[in-house]
């Protein structure tokens, strides 16, 4: 079961990368195309080569129409599709000053209540994005310039945050077993520690 949830968590977070990398290329490229669109605009490139900026430019070099808009759909996707991995791994940031002298026994059972909070949370996370995308669904919302329907992205985030949520259970199915048993099935993980 864990090699199945680990694999899905993996795929899905090399899914958000890919995402993620589209987002800053086509940002990049957007940003040069604004610059450039600058520069052929400017009087010197209008007095030097009237010619060669008005051909550019009638070719459309400039800004990627609705960068803002895919930037901020793909981003809210490329953030849930991390959340699995992170919460399989343990990979969230903890602080633990409090808890660092508890023996093993009560430092598991603290886990599982840490891991039940996560899964509640991407749980309702998962829920609510539903009621979201039913809603952009039922008034036919889409974006300003590009005229994406809105349920589109709420319905890529909310696989994504299912998925999540369904790690979430079988995380806290893990930290129930290591209570239980009073020993470590998967431990600390990577956590990042302040």
């Amino acid at each position: 079961m864990h090699a199945i949830a680990m694999g899905l968590s993996r795929a899905l977070a090399m899914l958000g990368g890919l995402v993620l990398a589209a987002l800053v290329l086509m940002t990049c490229v957007s940003i040069l195309g604004r610059q450039f669109n600058i520069l052929l605009n400017s009087d010197l490139a209008q007095t030097v080569a009237p010619g060669l900026s008005a051909t550019l430019l009638g070719m459309g070099v400039g800004p990627i129409f609705g960068d803002y808009e895919l930037t901020e759909l793909g981003m809210g996707f490329a953030i849930f599709c991390f959340l699995p991995l992170c919460q399989i791994t343990a990979g969230h940031a903890r602080v633990d000053i409090f808890t660092s002298f508890l023996a093993d026994g009560a430092q598991r059972w603290l886990r599982l209540a840490i891991e039940i909070l996560f899964a509640s949370a991407l749980v309702l996370i998962a829920w609510r994005l539903s009621l979201g995308m039913t809603r952009r669904i039922n008034t036919g919302q889409t974006t300003y310039l590009l005229e994406i329907p809105y349920w589109w992205p709420y319905a890529a985030s909310l696989a994504a945050a299912s998925i999540a949520a369904l790690v979430g259970v079988y995380m806290v199915w893990v930290r129930l077993q290591e209570a239980l048993s009073g020993r470590d099935i998967i431990g600390e993980g990577e956590e990042s520690e302040h």
